[in-house]
């Protein structure tokens, strides 16, 4: 049985609307969930002991949430992850999108799906966010309605999106939450261990961008078919993080395709998604800066995000999963993180 509390968590700037936090709590996770962005705040599991640590970074107040900060949490889109050059061509029509990443444009734009007030309904065990993003908006045609889903049942949150346009538009929509399994403020995600279920990755530019490759892991840094423990991996191939996406088989029913373990704790997250990729991201642009939760601060690699997505700039790139949504199509794609202690 999951239990489903709701509560004021604070305004937005000039009348911009009430956020709330929706508080979700099973018998093995507890978790927190904002109506701004669709934020998970906070996400509870227990160790080997029995102890609820929270596990992913953030803010303790909605003013972190509302500045600039690396997507904490958050839901990104219309488009996540980079579309080069911050512009595509759909029906013979070139569209525009706000360039704020370098040259390339990132996760939705200057104003994404993260800085947004979503409409919340409480369901048994969970919550719906649902808004409509207006054509044009961020340069992306199409008015499109989206649902986002969070549902708690024991140890498993499973995020499900959905969404409609009435014309042709890209869609690519993930959860970008930072973990770290040692419990929040912890300095590093170097004693994690993790495996990742793909035979091949996205090579990037010198902008992250892909190349066009699917490259095979095959003895690369990228094999993580067998578990790693991060920091003597970077180690070992002299790599100052990931962030990446890779390729994954894409199916009906959320298929399992990564898994961290953190050997002191006990704790254990597996990753299951319909969706065709996942970025291993590990933090790498975090540089100490940010006061988050409890007054820690969150420096390079203390965090790492598992986003299972379709791959970064599909809509430039012919030879990638198709990430255009038609008008009569739904959008709708699942991802499941299962939590254990071992």
């Amino acid at each position: 049985m999951t239990e489903v509390k709701r509560e004021n968590f604070g305004e937005l700037p000039l009348g911009g609307g009430t956020v709330e936090k929706f508080l979700l709590r099973s018998n093995a996770v507890k978790m927190e969930v904002l109506s701004f962005g669709c934020i998970i705040t906070a996400l509870e599991s227990k160790d080997r002991d029995g102890k609820f640590s929270d596990i992913v970074l953030g803010f303790d107040h909605l003013e972190g949430y509302t500045s600039k900060h690396p997507y904490f949490g958050a839901v990104v889109g219309r488009v996540a992850n980079r579309i080069a050059k911050g512009k595509f061509v759909v029906d013979g029509q070139e569209y525009l999108l706000a360039i704020n990443n370098g040259p390339n444009s990132l996760h939705g734009g200057t104003k994404g799906f993260d800085q947004v007030l979503w409409t919340p309904e409480v369901l048994p065990d969970g919550v719906c966010f649902f808004r409509t993003s207006p054509d044009a908006e961020e340069g992306y045609p199409g008015e499109l309605k989206v649902w986002v889903t969070y549902t708690l049942k024991d140890a498993e949150l499973t995020i499900n999106y959905r969404a409609r346009s009435n014309k042709t538009t890209p869609v690519n929509l993930t959860n970008h939450a930072y973990f770290n399994l040692a419990g929040q403020g912890s300095p590093n995600i170097y004693g994690h261990i993790f495996t990742i279920e793909a035979d091949s990755y996205l090579p990037v530019d010198e902008t992250q961008i892909p190349t066009g490759e699917v490259a095979s892991v095959q003895d690369t840094a990228f094999d993580l078919r067998k578990p790693v423990e991060l920091g003597k991996h970077l180690q070992r191939f002299q790599l100052t993080g990931f962030d990446h996406n890779f390729c994954l088989t894409q199916t009906k029913e959320p298929n399992f395709c990564a898994r961290v373990y953190h050997p002191p704790s006990g704790r254990k997250m597996e990753v299951f998604t319909t969706q065709p990729g996942i970025q291993f991201y590990t933090g790498n642009f975090l540089d100490g800066t940010l006061k988050g939760k409890g007054g820690h601060v969150y420096p390079k690699h203390s965090g790492f995000c598992f986003e299972t997505q379709n791959w970064p700039d599909a809509v430039n790139q012919p030879n990638f999963p198709n990430s255009l949504l038609h008008p009569g199509e739904e959008y709708n794609t699942t991802s499941c993180f299962r939590f254990s202690v071992s």
